[in-house]
Parts: C-alpha cells; sequence; structure tokens
C-alpha cells in the first residue's frame, strides 16, 4: 500500500512541476518560447511534427484546452499533415488521461467537487458508452478530459474509448483545421 501511495505522489508532483514549468514559460518567457517554437518549425516538417506531438502529449498535465494548440498550429502546416498529426496527437493524450486519471487518483477530487454530474455521468456512459464518448467529444465546449477519466476510471474498453474520442475530437477538429485554412486564405495580408 505505502509503494502505490509513492507512485501516486511521484506521479502527482510529475505532473504539477510539468504543469508550472508550461505555464511560467506561457506567462513569463513567452518570447522565449515563441522564437523556440519559431525555429523548431522553420527548421523542417519532421522536427516541428514531432513538437506538436511532444506538445500534445503534455498537454493533459496542464489541462490547456487543446484547441489553443490545433489554432496556434494551422499557418505552419498543411491541412492534410496537421489533422494526421492531430489524430495522433489526440489518441496519445487521451490515452494519457484515461491511464493516468486513476494513477493519479483525479477520481477524488472530481467525484468530490461534482458528484451529481459525475454519478449521472458514469450511468448513462455505462448503458450507451461509444454514442456518448463520440458526441461528448465533438461537443468541444464539454471537457473531453472529464470523458478520458471517467471511462478510464470505469475502465471502459480501451478500445471503444480511444476510437470514440479519435472520432469525435478528429471530426471538430478536421472541421477548425480546413475552416482556419480557407479563413488564412481569404486573408488580405496572408499568412
Amino acid at each position: 500500500m505505502a509503494n502505490r501511495s509513492a507512485i501516486r505522489y511521484g506521479f502527482l508532483a510529475i505532473w504539477l512541476l510539468v504543469a508550472i514549468a508550461a505555464l511560467y514559460l506561457y506567462f513569463f518567457h513567452r518570447a522565449f518560447l515563441q522564437t523556440r517554437l519559431d525555429t523548431a518549425l522553420s527548421a523542417t516538417a519532421m522536427a516541428a511534427g514531432v513538437l506538436y506531438l511532444v506538445l500534445w502529449s503534455v498537454r493533459p498535465f496542464t489541462l490547456i484546452p487543446p484547441t489553443f494548440l490545433l489554432f496556434a498550429a494551422i499557418p505552419f502546416f498543411s491541412p492534410i499533415l496537421l489533422l494526421s498529426l492531430t489524430l495522433v496527437g489526440i489518441a496519445i493524450s487521451s490515452s494519457i488521461f484515461y491511464w493516468f486519471s486513476e494513477v493519479l487518483h483525479l477520481d477524488e477530487a472530481f467525484e468530490r467537487r461534482y458528484p451529481e454530474h459525475i454519478g449521472r455521468m458514469k450511468a448513462t456512459l455505462q448503458r450507451h458508452e461509444l454514442p456518448i464518448i463520440i458526441g461528448w467529444s465533438f461537443f468541444l465546449f464539454l471537457p473531453t478530459d472529464v470523458l478520458c477519466y471517467v471511462c478510464g476510471t470505469l475502465r471502459i474498453d480501451f478500445k471503444k474509448f480511444l476510437f470514440g474520442v479519435v472520432v469525435g475530437e478528429g471530426t471538430v477538429f478536421g472541421i477548425y483545421i480546413f475552416l482556419g485554412q480557407y479563413v488564412i486564405h481569404l486573408l488580405p495580408f496572408g499568412l
């Protein structure tokens, strides 16, 4: 039991360090971060793609909405490449949250704060798993990270969960990507 507690606190410490470091860089060293991103994005498409996937992978630890990262990447990638990278990023970040939410005991925090909502969501999710996962993931006004947590704690079939999240978020992000590219091409000053 003590070993599980040490692992839990270790993961929690790592999560807090990554979140604090990301927020610190974003708020206090934005120019440094932007310079590094510009350098990486101007290097090669492969390096930029790897950086994009790394940022998607650490995003669950910061609880920053994924749309910010997506909108920042639209001017730098072709739509098909960005959609492909985004689908892989969705799979990575959703998997991380699915597996780490129980280890970090985020269930205690969510269930203490939103007991009625989580209870209703669990009951509904157990009856209609895939349609709810796809629908919830599509409507980005609903936090997909909470869905990943609930699916992880309920031990919803991982393949079904991942398929639903990739279809739901992938569809809406695909719309954002192609609409964003269209808008960029319409701008008179061009990006």
